[in-house]
């Protein structure tokens, strides 16, 4: 069986008067992110690393942030079309292991919401869903709270199997 792992990486500054989603998930705050979707980090991450680890490029190029097509997306929906990426490619999600990195808003009241929206989406367990959050101490931008950065790591697999896609995990 041919397994890959892939690492995504994506920042969002704050923005006045967007709603906050992180996760799949929107989260009381006074600012939302900036961005052309509804901006959401953590789900940008995972979409790269799930790109990356199948090798087909990053989520700017299959959902290009000048394109009216994708203004105000939900990440979900992004996250959905990169899984049928995927599997179109002969891959399978397995794992996700995912690290927001924020001053503010506390993550942790959410992170069971997002866990099941990921897994949901992707085809996964929740138990294959982990999601963390730290901050960086008031050190740079982000210690400042001009933003969210997040980091993701996950694991794919060659799929087996005469099933199509969307009825295979």
């Amino acid at each position: 069986m041919e397994i890959r792992v892939g690492l995504g990486i994506d920042f969002h500054r704050f923005s006045p008067g967007r709603k906050l989603f992180l996760g799949g998930v929107e989260i009381p705050h006074e600012l939302g992110l900036e961005g052309h979707s509804d901006a959401d980090v953590l789900l940008h991450a995972i979409c790269d690393a799930l790109l990356g680890a199948a090798a087909l490029g990053d989520i700017g190029v299959h959902f290009p942030p000048g394109d009216p097509a994708y203004a105000g997306i939900s990440s979900l929906e992004l996250l959905r079309r990169v899984r049928e990426l995927l599997c179109g490619s002969g891959f399978a999600p397995q794992q996700v292991d995912a690290t927001v990195i924020a001053e503010a808003p506390k993550i942790s009241p959410h992170v069971a919401a997002m866990r099941e929206a990921i897994a949901g989406v992707l085809g996964i367990p929740r138990e294959n869903v982990s999601i963390k959050a730290t901050t960086p101490e008031r050190m740079g931008a982000l210690g400042r709270e001009e933003g969210i950065g997040a980091f993701a790591v996950v694991l794919i697999r060659k799929r087996t199997g005469l099933l199509p896609p969307s009825q295979t995990g």
